[in-house]
């Protein structure tokens, strides 16, 4: 982690941002804070923060709305963390181009997790990395290999793009219409049954238990998340 790394807290009740600020401060970032969602727009464009964490439910306008502008007002990496736990409401602010979602109430080591994961891959965000692990499988975006064990591990080409869909954003949960828009790119309709089929087939080939998957978590009706061990 670089010098203080900042980040923005946004939220109407003040509670919760001492909470989380307190948090952010103990772990070494730079915390700011905002209780609207004019005041966020207003930090975020005099701060540049690294990282905003966005709460939906503003006393000014639905959270959902700030989420194209702050992705729009530059390298900044978004977490919804709200009390809204529906799951067309996570789905909807992912697919606005939220990088994550945590649902209220929290635990503040998980809440920090995800900041050191959104920090990881904003860090890397310039282009992949020549390969990633994720246990014993090895993810090689550069040469398009993959290997398990030291052994490579053959994919067909759909299989192939669901999980460097996947790869690309590592610990990030990536939306069942993200990842069929990149795999089936001139479909007019997707299948989620499609997809299921295919990360079914990748859990075979990669998981030690597929029945217990290790690598690609599900995120029930929403995505798939490739996981990553803390401190890896």
């Amino acid at each position: 982690m670089k010098l203080r790394d900042k980040v923005l807290v946004v939220d109407d009740e003040p509670h919760i941002r001492r909470l989380i600020l307190a948090a952010l401060e103990r772990a070494g970032y730079a915390a700011i804070e905002a209780g609207t969602g004019r005041e966020a727009l207003e930090r975020l464009r005099a701060e540049r923060p690294d990282v905003v964490l966005l709460d939906l439910g503003l006393p000014d306008r639905d959270g959902l709305e700030l989420v194209p502008l702050v992705k729009r007002e530059g390298d900044t990496t978004l977490i919804v963390v709200s009390a809204r736990d529906a799951t067309d409401e996570k789905v909807a602010a992912l697919d606005l181009g939220a990088d994550d979602y945590l649902t209220k109430p929290f635990d503040t080591d998980e809440l920090l997790a995800r900041v050191r994961v959104a920090l990881r891959n904003r860090t890397t965000r310039g282009g992949a990395a020549a390969a990633l692990a994720v246990g014993d499988v090895t993810i090689d975006l550069l040469s398009h290999t993959i290997t398990k064990a030291g052994r490579e591990v053959h994919l067909t080409p759909k299989e192939y793009a669901v999980l460097a869909q996947l790869a690309k954003f590592p610990g990030r949960v990536i939306t069942h219409n993200q990842i069929m828009a990149q795999v089936w790119p001139n479909e007019h309709e997707h299948h989620v049954e499609y997809l299921r089929v295919l990360v079914r087939s990748l859990r075979q080939k990669l998981e030690t238990d597929p029945q217990r998957p290790q690598i690609i978590s599900n995120e029930l009706g929403i995505g798939y998340r490739l996981r990553l061990v803390e401190g890896a």
